[in-house]
């Protein structure tokens, strides 16, 4: 929320956290980003690793805080009375009501036209393609001769001269004395890289020196010393100021260590180490001939073993050709056995197609006679069973009744008249005899109640 005072609300009582925080917002709001320079005083680091100081010249200070997330990235450390530029927001803590800046960026004072034109230089560069890892050479593994581009005064060289000669005694040194620092030095120390390169006598360049502020170092950021480095033909490795010290000559360099002591180092391989690798592969190529020696040994026994007498050769040999005889003999008998086997096959099979016509003929003359006998047994079995029948009938047939005197009466639909019935005047009976038969109408005598039959 931002506070703003109007004439309706002149009259209205602000808290002081209400004052101290519209007064932050439009400071805040009002100042951007911007660079600061004074002198450092009353710094301390805290518990915390954020830093505290005050930053003041001859007529003012003002508090300043730069936090633990924005310091880690400061590679020296500030001190009482040091002058320093300080890219920095303006703020108030709210808590105390005090003014204060609070740090994004720290710098000596004075080097901000150095890092300007280290940036410009090294963004050039970049541009052009001189930091590609493409067009970086590998070192010599074990280089022959090694030369060192430095001061004969410089305090590295010593420590790189007393490196090499531990790790390998047996590698040449050829040193290119030149300025490392003040005027010129950029030009001096990019001619002892041509004159290196025109003489032809060493595998691989050291450019060493030892740290510095930025201004002892600008001569490795000198862009005739790059255009140097690139040019040359014999790998250069760069071993300039502590490890926190970056210039542009590390960007273009084949190989960048962090100090001079590591570029020595890099340079050359350890003569303990080669030698305790020679000693290894001595030792692998030792066993190695000694298991191939008992692998000759162990075949030549084989091959020894496997060598007998011509007489025992011969005997062997004649057994086995018994032993082919043996199986021939049972392959043939077992050959044999199956021709034999397939002819009785093939014999029944012609059999089947092609029957014995005079057994057939006897054949069907016995299944004649005997279908003949069972069709007389069969005839004489029904005739039976047929009188029987008729005679059964004869004892049913109605004309047989009628013949013993009885007769057979129906009603006009033909139903059988069983029993008694009471039937209507005028009704009409049929009356059935055993060679005649009569039909009979009821009629009326004068009675009132229908004639029973």
């Amino acid at each position: 929320m931002i506070f703003k005072l109007v004439e309706d609300e002149k009259n209205h009582v602000f808290s002081v956290q209400e004052l101290n925080m519209a007064a932050k917002q439009i400071l805040e709001n009002g100042l951007p980003l911007l660079w600061v320079r004074g002198e450092i005083s009353n710094f301390v680091c805290a518990t915390s690793r954020h830093w505290y100081f005050s930053l003041k010249d001859e007529q003012a200070q003002v508090r300043c805080v730069m936090f633990r997330h924005k310091s880690q990235y400061l590679d020296w450390q500030p001190k009482n009375g040091m002058q320093v530029e300080v890219l920095a927001l303006a703020t108030l803590y709210e808590a105390r009501g005090e003014f204060q800046l609070t740090l994004e960026q720290m710098r000596p004072a004075g080097l901000g036209a150095l890092y300007d034109a280290f940036e410009r230089l090294k963004r050039k560069l970049e541009a052009e393609g001189l930091f590609d890892a493409a067009r970086k050479r590998p070192l010599p593994f074990l280089p022959v001769q090694i030369g060192i581009v430095t001061s004969p005064q410089a305090a590295a060289l010593r420590d790189v001269l007393i490196t090499l000669a531990k790790r390998m005694p047996s590698t040449s040194v050829v040193l290119y004395p030149t300025p490392v620092q003040g005027e010129g030095a950029a030009q001096k120390i990019a001619q002892a890289i041509r004159l290196a390169n025109e003489r032809a006598e060493c595998d691989v360049l050291m450019l060493c020196r030892g740290g510095g502020s930025i201004e002892d170092l600008w001569a490795f950021n000198e862009e005739i010393l790059v255009r140097a480095i690139v040019a040359s033909r014999i790998p250069v490795v760069s071993g300039i100021g502590h490890e926190t010290d970056v210039t542009i000559a590390d960007f273009v360099v084949d190989q960048r260590a962090a100090t001079p002591t590591a570029a020595a180092q890099l340079v050359v391989p350890e003569r303990q180490a080669l030698l305790q690798r020679v000693y290894h592969w001595a030792q692998r190529l030792a066993h190695g001939k000694q298991r191939q020696f008992e692998r000759v040994m162990q075949q030549l026994d084989y091959l020894q073993r496997r060598l007998v007498h011509p007489a025992q050769r011969v005997q062997q040999q004649t057994q086995h050709l018994d032993h082919l005889q043996r199986r021939l003999e049972t392959v043939l008998a077992y050959m044999l056995q199956r021709q034999r086997w397939r002819w009785q096959l093939l014999q029944r099979r012609l059999h089947t197609v092609c029957p014995n016509i005079e057994q057939l003929s006897v054949r069907q003359t016995v299944l004649a006679r005997h279908l003949l006998e069972v069709m007389q047994r069969t005839l004489e079995r029904y005739n039976a069973r047929l009188g029987s029948i008729h005679q059964h009938l004869d004892h049913l047939d109605p004309q047989q009744v009628l013949a013993r005197g009885y007769s057979m009466v129906r009603d006009a639909h033909g139903a059988i008249i069983l029993d008694s019935t009471v039937l209507p005047v005028g009704a009409r009976l049929d009356i059935t005899f055993a060679h005649s038969w009569a039909h009979v109408e009821l009629k009326d005598k004068g009675e009132s109640s229908p004639v029973q039959l």
